[in-house]
């Protein structure tokens, strides 16, 4: 039997942060008297760092960074997971698990734990690649850490670049429909409403494989 693992983007598919996102990165596009929209467009599943390299090439990035970090810190407690996060969590005991985010490990870990979530076995963040998504660099690496081949891995998302990024790293990729609309997410090999229409899928990847310890 193979060994596979489960890789998991973090905002859109684990925790619901639509919402406080779209504020910051609007507040953000005012304060600097860019397009909110156009701004908004750049933003998912990339690093922040990257969304203002593209729209704003003028401006330091790393004081534009610390802009949007302190306009998120005033955003409190708005980032709760998915209501469906922790069941399908709990189906992958003792199977290799992880998650590749373009946030940062200490935003995103009290994030999981507020929501009741386990910290992952496995977390490639920014900070953790060279490239962001769509770079393949954050799945392959995630994929190296678990001892897994890329081709074994099975990755969730939600955003167009997060799908390129697993599918040129050579993995099966599953998108949630809960940021973008499914003509934006044909790139996936399955496409679902919502968290928990995964579990049918992930369940039949886990029959199907089995992680080489099992």
């Amino acid at each position: 039997m193979m060994a596979t693992a489960v890789l998991f983007d973090v905002d859109g598919v684990l925790v619901d942060s639509y919402p406080a996102y779209r504020r910051i990165w609007s507040r953000w596009a005012t304060l600097r008297h860019l397009d909110p929209d156009l701004v908004w467009s750049h933003t998912h599943g990339r690093r922040p760092v990257d969304t203002i390299t593209v729209v704003a090439p003028h401006l330091d990035v790393d004081a534009e960074y610390r802009l949007v970090r302190e306009i998120m810190a005033a955003e409190g407690d708005a980032f709760p997971v998915y209501a469906d996060a922790a069941a399908v969590l709990s189906l992958l005991d003792g199977y290799p698990w992880g998650v590749v985010t373009s946030g940062r490990m200490p935003t995103v870990k009290p994030r999981l734990r507020a929501g009741g979530l386990p910290d992952p076995p496995v977390m490639v963040d920014s900070s953790q690649v060279r490239r962001g998504k769509p770079s393949p660099e954050g799945y392959l690496r995630a994929a190296h850490l678990l001892d897994t081949p890329a081709a074994n891995c099975l990755v969730i998302e939600d955003a167009p670049a997060g799908i390129e990024a697993a599918r040129v790293a050579g993995m099966t990729v599953i998108a949630v429909r809960t940021t973008h609309p499914a003509d934006e997410l044909t790139g996936a090999h399955h496409r679902v409403d919502t968290l928990r229409d995964t579990i049918p899928l992930l369940t039949d990847w886990l029959n199907r494989t089995r992680p080489s310890t099992r």
